[in-house]
């Protein structure tokens, strides 16, 4: 076996909101949509309620999913909890200007600082509730 790439597939309550926060804040791009028939597309229509997204930038995707379409892929889902216990992280270039361009408009739960280790990060709440941190190495 070999490992070719990992996706996050963001389990979230409103997929449009979602798509708005990660596309109009973030800087992702909408690459697909489903909606609530299984009909896809690449566009959102605010009237439309959607059960699935793929979203990217520079090279990194994310899916966004409600419930109880990931419980009817993946049964086990419907015996979970809501919530989760980790931290997404994406390593960037730029760190301090996509700081910059984003504070205002995101929840901040770290600042930006430098680590011990080298890299210069900042975290936040995105609008589901799940942490991202964003790292640049120092020199």
């Amino acid at each position: 076996m070999k490992l070719k790439k990992f996706t996050t597939n963001f389990i979230v309550e409103d997929v449009s909101n979602s798509i708005v926060y990660y596309r109009d804040i973030l800087g992702f791009q909408l690459e697909m949509v489903v909606d609530d028939k299984q009909k896809t597309t690449n566009e959102i229509n605010t009237d439309q309620k959607y059960v699935f997204a793929i979203m990217s930038r520079d090279g990194i995707q994310i899916m966004l999913q409600t419930p109880d379409s990931i419980a009817e892929d993946v049964p086990a889902f419907k015996e979970s909890s809501a919530g989760v216990s980790a931290c997404f992280y994406l390593e960037v270039e730029g760190v301090s200007a996509y700081y910059e361009e984003v504070r205002e408009k995101v929840e901040i739960v770290r600042e930006l600082y430098t680590t011990w280790y080298g890299m210069q990060e900042f975290h936040i709440r995105d609008c589901n509730g799940n942490f991202i941190g964003f790292g640049e190495r120092t020199e």
